[in-house]
């Protein structure tokens, strides 16, 4: 069986992936983000350790760990794991969702005209390349002490082989990548002050990168088996519900949200902020639309706003679907956007509240917020000219039959839901591990997609109502963004 292991930015889960393709079993362990000022978002690396390894205390008491054949690795991208020469973390990780950079990514643009090209993505205060030109600024001591630069769930290969290195797929979102030529770009490292030195090595998803240490195996029960490169959380929940080779699609309900298609060549549209990044799997790209804020915003409502549990609102709302027509509208940009605004100082805002508005209808205009959102990410990466064939939702937003539908109807597009969605990354890891071992079996073979669920197709009515009210949300964001920006 193979170990994959997904390090999130709300939690870390593992699997354990059988040679048939059966999930056998799975764990799940909280993290936490500290925003200690404005646009900042953090977290610290030795939080992320201890968590892993408590999770896999958990895991190995129901499993032998002693037939794991391999592991593989995905996590949160863009994120900054600065270590010095002794291995030791200098400071938090600042995270794909901090803000904090934007004044760094012009610079970088006036530096580097060509950026785009090299990169095939517009610089954002998300990428790494731009806070690491901010701390040179801002942190010069902390910056001079860099080694290396990890990404996050790298700086976990780190502890379990005491090796640097990253994949592709997750080197991609750098802003440092050669995205045609998947290798490190020279003269943007050069911008920021680094060289290839600061930066681990280079491997495709599939690729073995080090042998687990002897010390943590024997702790865990397990044999000394190899750690496979692995890739990006989108790059890794693709392949684990089978979204490879040309124009397959996949819809990712999670702390962010992603609409990811792939594809057999290079490819970019950056123009209206999409991003053009390396599949996890050799000579494969893919083509990405993000959103900031998806499945967290439930959260923040459930936790700020309601003060219930969230599982317990969501069922409220799939037991009474007499909604009223009277729904506020929610802009959902909590951390501000990426596609299609590029947009890191906007904010999210409720819209047409009144003294009879109802939480659920509150938490409606949510899920229609979420929704809305997704369809301007939609609508963007599609005018590129790359289209999906078909669409898989995956992340733990997937998980509300009411919301599958509504993105349905939103989209207008049919929407798969299938088996293990809710484990796409780690289960991504597992069949990349799974790919290096057993080297008898084609890709295909692994990566074939998990058997389908139910398939949702948008229904007329509902998606002219929604097309009116989407006509508006978007009228919205042009009407308020000016106030975020004065």
């Amino acid at each position: 069986m193979y170990l994959g292991i997904d390090l999130g930015t709300s939690n870390i889960k593992l699997v354990l992936l059988s040679s048939s393709g059966k999930l056998i079993d799975s764990v799940s362990s909280p993290l936490n983000v500290e925003r200690p000022h404005p646009l900042w978002s953090e977290q610290h690396p030795n939080d992320w350790w201890h968590t892993f390894d408590a999770a896999m205390q958990s895991l190995i008491q129901r499993n032998d760990a002693a037939r794991i054949e391999a592991i593989g690795l995905t996590g949160q991208m863009h994120g900054a794991v600065l270590l010095d020469t002794h291995g030791d973390v200098i400071r938090p990780a600042i995270l794909w969702n901090d803000g904090r950079s934007s004044e760094q990514c012009k610079q970088l643009k006036d530096q580097v005209a060509d950026s785009e090209v090299i990169t095939g993505n517009l610089i954002m205060p998300g990428f790494t390349a731009p806070k690491l030109l901010w701390l040179q600024q801002n942190e010069p001591e902390a910056f001079a002490r860099i080694h290396k630069v990890l990404l996050p769930k790298d700086y976990l290969r780190w502890c379990l082989t005491n090796d640097y290195a990253t994949d592709v797929s997750d080197a991609a979102g750098t802003l440092w990548l050669d995205v045609a030529r998947r290798d490190w770009s020279d003269t943007m490292l050069t911008a920021c002050g680094l060289d290839r030195s600061h930066m681990p090595r280079l491997y495709e998803g599939t690729q073995i990168t080090g042998i687990i240490k002897p010390a943590l195996a024997k702790r865990w029960g397990m044999q000394c088996v190899a750690v496979v490169a692995g890739g990006s959380d989108n790059a890794a929940g693709a392949v684990g519900v089978g979204v490879v080779g040309q124009q397959r699609g996949m819809l990712s309900l999670g702390t962010s949200g992603v609409y990811f298609v792939s594809a057999q060549r290079y490819s970019q549209g950056c123009e209206d902020a999409v991003h053009s990044f390396c599949h996890a799997l050799p000579n494969q790209w893919h083509l990405m639309s993000v959103m900031l804020s998806a499945a967290s915003c439930l959260q923040w409502f459930a936790d700020q706003v309601a003060k219930q549990p969230l599982d317990r609102l969501m069922q409220s709302v799939e037991s009474e679907c007499t909604i009223a027509e009277d729904i506020p509208y929610f802009l959902p940009y909590l951390s501000g956007e990426r596609t299609p605004h590029n947009d890191p100082l906007v904010q999210g805002s409720f819209i047409g509240l009144t003294h009879s508005t109802t939480q659920q209808q509150m938490l409606v205009a949510v899920l229609e917020g979420v929704s809305f959102a997704f369809a301007d990410a939609v609508e963007v990466l599609h005018n590129t000219g790359t289209v999906a064939q078909n669409i898989t939702l995956i992340g733990g937003g997937t998980r509300s039959d009411f919301w599958r539908q509504m993105l349905a109807d939103v989209l207008n597009l049919p929407l798969d839901y299938r088996e293990d969605g809710e484990v796409g990354p780690a289960l991504g890891a597992a069949k990349l591990a799974q790919i290096a071992i057993e080297t008898h079996r084609t890709v295909s073979q692994i990566c074939t997609q998990p058997r389908l669920i139910k398939r949702y197709h948008p229904t007329p009515a509902k998606h002219a109502v929604l097309a009116q009210r989407r006509h508006k949300f978007v009228a919205l964001y042009s009407a308020l963004s000016g106030h975020y920006h004065s």
